[in-house]
C-alpha cells in the first residue's frame, strides 16, 4: 500500500516523538513491503512564530490532500501563560479538526499487565481494564457562540448539537462496541442538560438498530467516579465533546503515565492521530518524553487503512518494550532509555521479531542494533 502522510509534529516534544513514530512505520513499510512517504509542515505555536498563523494555509491544504495527518502536540508557556493573547497555538488545531470533519476522536485506554503497579490506583481496580472513548470532536461548547460583555464580567459559551452531529458518532461508537464486548455507556448530564437530552433520546432510537449491543447511561459525574472505582465495566464510551475531553485526561492515570495514550480523529474524508498528551516544553530536547503514545497512534493509523496485521506488529512490539522496561524515566524512574532508544528498540522489534531473539543490552544503551 502507498500511503501519503502529512507530519505536523508541532511544539514541544512533539517532534522527538513523531520522528519515533515515522521510525516505526518505516520499520513496517520495509517489512511488510509498503511506501510511506512522509511531509512535514507547521502547526501550533512553531507556525505563529514563523507566519503568525497557527494554522497556515499552506498546512491546511497539505492535510486535505493527503492520506492521513499523524500529529505531534501544540503549546507553548508564552501563549498558555498569556489569557489575553489573541493568536494561540490551540485555535489551530480546532480549525484543523473542523476543516477536515474530524467528528469523532477515538482513545483507547489500557491497563498493561506489565505496568499495573506503576498505576497509581489499585491492581485490583485497574486489572483487566480496556476501554475506548468515542468523544465527539466538532460540536459543543468549543465550538458554539461566545460573549463578553463590554465590561468583561459577564461571559457566556453556547453549547449546542443537531441530530446529525449526535447520529453519526453513535453509529460508529455502536459498530466498535459490536466488534469488543457489546456493551456502549453514554455518558451525558440529561438530568440538567438540554443537549444531553437530546443525545440521550437520539442514542436511544439509534440502540434499537444495534440489539445485540447493550446500552446503559451514566451522569458524567457519575462516570468520572466509576472510571476511577471501577473502569474495567467499561467497553465503548460515548460522549460529547467537553465531557469526552475530561474524562479521556482522567483515564490516562489508569496506565500509570499519560505517555501510553494514543488517539485517532476521524471523518468521513479524512483522520488524523496523536498522542493525547501535550507539549511538555519542559522537557524539549532532552531525550526523556515517552514516544509510546505516538508510535501507538501509528498503529492506529495503519489500523484506519485495514492493515491490522501491521497494526498489531507494533502493539506487539510496545508490549515487548514494557515487559523489557526498556522504558523512559516516567515509568521507570531509574531507566538508563531514553525516547531514541525506546524507539530504536520498538522499530528495530518490527524488522526483528522473527528471529532468534537475544537483546544485547550494552547496544540498546548506546541506540545501536537491539536485536542480535
Amino acid at each position: 500500500m502507498k500511503l501519503n502522510i502529512a507530519v505536523l509534529s508541532g511544539d514541544g516534544i512533539g517532534p522527538e516523538v513523531t520522528a519515533q513514530a515515522i521510525k516505526t512505520l518505516n520499520a513496517v513499510a520495509d517489512v511488510y513491503n509498503h511506501t510511506f512517504t512522509f511531509k512535514e509542515a507547521l502547526a501550533g505555536a512553531i507556525a505563529i512564530d514563523k507566519t503568525g498563523d497557527p494554522l497556515p494555509q499552506e498546512t491546511l491544504d497539505l492535510c486535505l490532500e493527503y492520506d492521513a495527518v499523524l500529529f505531534g502536540a501544540i503549546g507553548d508557556p508564552k501563549y498558555d501563560n498569556d489569557p489575553s493573547a489573541k493568536v494561540r497555538p490551540e485555535q489551530g488545531l480546532l480549525k484543523l479538526r473542523k476543516s477536515l470533519g474530524l467528528f469523532t476522536n477515538i482513545r483507547p485506554i489500557k491497563a498493561y499487565p506489565t505496568l499495573i503497579d506503576k498505576s497509581p490506583l489499585k491492581r485490583d481496580r485497574i486489572e483487566g481494564t480496556d476501554l475506548t472513548i468515542y468523544r465527539e470532536l466538532t460540536g459543543g461548547i468549543y465550538f458554539g457562540e461566545k460573549k463578553l460583555n463590554e465590561q468583561g464580567t459577564i461571559a457566556s459559551d453556547l453549547c449546542e448539537y443537531s441530530e446529525k452531529e449526535i447520529e453519526r458518532i453513535a453509529h460508529l461508537a455502536f459498530k466498535a462496541a459490536r466488534n469488543r464486548k457489546k456493551k456502549l455507556t453514554l455518558v451525558d448530564k440529561a438530568n440538567v442538560l438540554e443537549t444531553s437530552r437530546l443525545w440521550r433520546k437520539v442514542v436511544t432510537n439509534i440502540g434499537k438498530s444495534y440489539e445485540d449491543v447493550e446500552l446503559d447511561y451514566l451522569f458524567v459525574d457519575n462516570a468520572a467516579m466509576q472510571l476511577i472505582l471501577n473502569p474495567s465495566q467499561f467497553d465503548v464510551i460515548l460522549t460529547e465533546n467537553m465531557f469526552g475531553d475530561i474524562i479521556s485526561d482522567e483515564g490516562s492515570v489508569i496506565g500509570g503515565s499519560i505517555g501510553l495514550l494514543a488517539s485517532a480523529s476521524v471523518g468521513d474524508e479524512n483522520a488524523m492521530f496523536e498522542p493525547i498528551h501535550g507539549s511538555f516544553p519542559q522537557a524539549k530536547g532532552k531525550n526523556i518524553a515517552n514516544p509510546v503514545a505516538s508510535i501507538l497512534s501509528a498503529a492506529m493509523l495503519l489500523e484506519h487503512f485495514g492493515l491490522n496485521e501491521e497494526a498489531q506488529a507494533i502493539n506487539k512490539a510496545v508490549d515487548k518494550s514494557l515487559e523489557m522496561k526498556i522504558v523512559t524515566t516516567d515509568l521507570n524512574p531509574d531507566s538508563q532509555y531514553g525516547t531514541e532508544q525506546v524507539g530504536d528498540f520498538i522499530a528495530d522489534y518490527i524488522a526483528h521479531a522473527e528471529d532468534s531473539i537475544n537483546y544485547n543490552q550494552e547496544n540498546i544503551n548506546y541506540g545501536q542494533s537491539t536485536i542480535i
